[in-house]
């Protein structure tokens, strides 16, 4: 029932005026776009089908998508650009990208309830420490690296998704926060401790992941577990069907 409900609402959905979906073979490091939409363009570059199906579903993390393994493989990555007029809203880019990927990969999917574990993106208890973006903005020239996330103009929806590829688990917005910000975040990436006793080379200098996210963005990534929506893709061809 959900499945005609779900590809019924898609078909009826507006579709870009001009779209792209491609395979790619990027070498790495290779630069990633999981959603970014300025002026009626929308962008995904170097994406997994399961981070396509993320945005398309206001999803933060790959634990909420299952399916075939390649889905979530590096060795399968697309690109996608679709434009529409200017005033077109971020939501409606989402059903339009439903639709777009629901063609292209004949895709089939359905939605299930599963008891998961994840982290609740809370404030920390001096409060955020976040800095709302000047008005008139734009979110060009992020940066999202080991080690690093540079944004601007970035919602907490956003910042979520951008966190979760860190995190390995499901990250749930529970800030009560509503504007777009600046954000700058540093870490040193957990390193091979040496065998050596009493050798701390290896050991990393400089915050976590998650001790950056307290002290710099004065948020904190507390663990819990719920009840979550799932999508369980059904069918997928692996090479989508041509522009």
């Amino acid at each position: 029932m959900w499945i005609a409900v779900a590809l019924a609402s898609t078909a009826m959905a507006q579709t870009f005026d001009v779209a792209s979906l491609k395979p790619v073979e990027p070498a790495p490091p290779y630069p990633i776009d999981l959603g970014n939409v300025v002026h009626g363009k929308l962008t995904l570059t170097n994406v997994t089908l399961a981070e396509c199906l993320r945005f398309a579903f206001k999803i933060n993390n790959d634990d909420q998508i299952a399916g075939p393994d390649w889905i979530k493989s590096h060795d399968a990555l697309f690109e996608i650009v679709g434009k529409a007029p200017p005033e077109t809203p971020r939501d409606q880019f989402r059903l339009m990208t439903r639709k777009l990927l629901t063609e292209r990969f004949q895709l089939t999917l359905h939605h299930e309830q599963r008891e998961l574990a994840f982290l609740a993106l809370v404030p920390d208890k001096k409060g955020s420490k976040l800095q709302e973006a000047a008005p008139g903005t734009d979110a060009a020239g992020s940066t999202v690296r080991q080690g690093q996330i540079v944004l601007h103009r970035a919602s907490i929806t956003a910042l979520i998704v951008i966190l979760g590829r860190f995190t390995g688990r499901p990250i749930v917005d529970m800030t009560g926060m509503k504007g777009a910000y600046d954000v700058k975040l540093e870490w040193t990436p957990l390193k091979k401790v040496s065998a050596i006793p009493g050798d701390a080379g290896d050991l990393p200098e400089g915050p976590t992941f998650f001790e950056a996210v307290q002290e710099q963005l004065g948020l904190k990534l507390e663990t819990r577990k719920g009840p979550m929506d799932v999508i369980v893709v059904d069918h997928a061809e692996k090479k989508p069907l041509p522009n």
